[in-house]
């Protein structure tokens, strides 16, 4: 399909501009452009909505009954954290009691976010920032969940939300809102074929998270010596920070110079959101001309955050592993370790021991510095360089199998994207009537 003909398709409830011609087979509808053979109703005409009950324990009076609110919706999941009761009247139980197959959709904060309840528990209510969508025909309600995710992640939510004190999308105007309906069968192999990726994320996802657990428990264990590997032994030493090298600070680097080009360059505050334990490739780039006054990186040098917000943060630290000339920013302190395993190092820095030193040693309450003096005093347990190679070695590569695992997540939620900008607005079909 050609950009005009793409175009055209993706005319859809937002309101966004028509183009002229309509591809054949296709019509224009509230609902967008659609196959001719769909039909167009809206959320209201398909499912019963209603918005929940706000639950005050200290105010209402019956027996007490489980609830969630729209914290414990997530993208097609629930989460049932922090379940809290309330008590309920008998008429209050009958008119918010969940049923199996609900659709529960947030009515403020991330607009539109929705799940399906299946019985987590055998009994649960929802208060007030959750509409309750339940089907009163035979519309898939996983169609339904799609339509709202592909919604959310377009824009197309923004024309039926009410700006008050906080933004939210009231009953009426949810009720409003125009539903394509394909044929029952193609409903059905839509949701399908849509389950089946989301089943490969939450596998790529829970897999992800299994993984990050282990690598956390294999840190606390090979970088405290609770347990050593194969071949290695004896004691390990205690030194300062100050004994492993020399201490220097970052200079002349301000936001304003940084570009998208040039020289690679490393600043303190990506040390809390780009980076952790190491850097292979920097974010930044600045000219030669700010190159000339700032101090350069080597490869194999630690790089300390000396400043940040709280005391628990201070001192965010990476090594530097990249290949190519790198240059600090301001409130960067640069270390450059001698006879020393400077990924071991990245990843030893930032652990619970070392942090909580950190944190004493800040300074300032608005905004937490910490300077060359300070960390030069921070005391670690420091192993042979062969047995921080080998620690190093096994921390680096449960890093990468992470990545690859991160990517290929990523790599489906992009096709997942793709597949529901396609089959829910049927520029795909699944199912071809003759």
């Amino acid at each position: 399909m050609d950009d005009r003909g793409q175009a055209e398709m993706n005319g859809s409830l937002a309101g966004s501009a028509p183009v002229a011609d309509v591809p054949a087979g296709y019509k224009r509808t509230e609902a967008g452009v659609i196959p001719q053979d769909w039909g167009v109703s809206s959320v209201g005409a398909e499912f019963t909505v209603q918005l929940g009950k706000m639950l005050d324990a200290a105010k209402n009076v019956g027996t007490p009954k489980p609830y969630i609110g729209n914290r414990a919706v997530q993208w097609r999941q629930i989460v049932l954290d922090d379940m809290v009761t309330v008590p309920m009247i008998p008429s209050e139980v009958r008119r918010f009691r969940l049923r199996r197959g609900d659709l529960l959709v947030c009515e403020g904060g991330e607009i539109g976010r929705a799940a399906i309840w299946n019985d987590l528990i055998p009994e649960c209510f929802h208060q007030k920032a959750l509409h309750r969508l339940r089907p009163t025909g035979s519309y898939v309600v996983y169609l339904m969940l799609s339509l709202l995710q592909l919604w959310a992640s377009t824009g197309c939510l923004a024309n039926y939300v009410t700006q008050t004190s906080i933004a939210h999308l009231p009953k009426e105007k949810l009720e409003l809102i125009p539903l394509p309906v394909p044929p029952p069968d193609e409903q059905l192999a839509i949701a399908e074929a849509l389950s089946d990726v989301d089943d490969l994320l939450f596998s790529l996802e829970n897999l992800i998270v299994k993984k990050q657990a282990i690598k956390q428990a294999t840190m606390q264990q090979l970088l405290t010596g609770k347990i050593r590997l194969p071949g290695f032994s004896g004691e390990w030493e205690t030194k300062q920070l100050g004994r492993l090298g020399s201490f220097l600070k970052g200079r002349g680097i301000k936001r304003e110079d940084v570009s998208s080009t040039g020289y690679s360059c490393i600043r303190y505050g990506e040390l809390y959101t780009r980076y952790e334990n190491y850097i292979l490739n920097a974010v930044a780039r600045i000219p030669s001309s700010i190159a000339q006054t700032a101090l350069p990186v080597k490869t194999g040098d630690l790089l300390f955050a000396g400043s940040g917000e709280t005391s628990e943060e201070i001192g965010r630290c990476a090594a530097y592993l990249g290949d190519e000339p790198a240059y600090a920013g301001g409130d960067v302190v640069v270390l450059t370790p001698l006879g020393q395993n400077s990924l071991y190092l990245g990843y030893m820095m930032n652990q619970p021991t070392v942090a909580r030193q950190k944190a004493r040693m800040g300074q300032g309450d608005a905004v937490v510095h910490i300077n060359t003096r300070n960390l030069a005093q921070i005391q670690i347990d420091l192993p042979p360089i062969e047995e921080q190679t080998e620690i190093a070695a096994i921390l680096f590569d449960m890093d990468a199998e992470i990545a690859t695992l991160e990517r290929r997540r990523d790599k489906t939620r992009a096709l997942k994207q793709g597949m529901m900008q396609q089959l829910l607005t049927g520029r795909i079909r699944l199912l071809m009537t003759e």
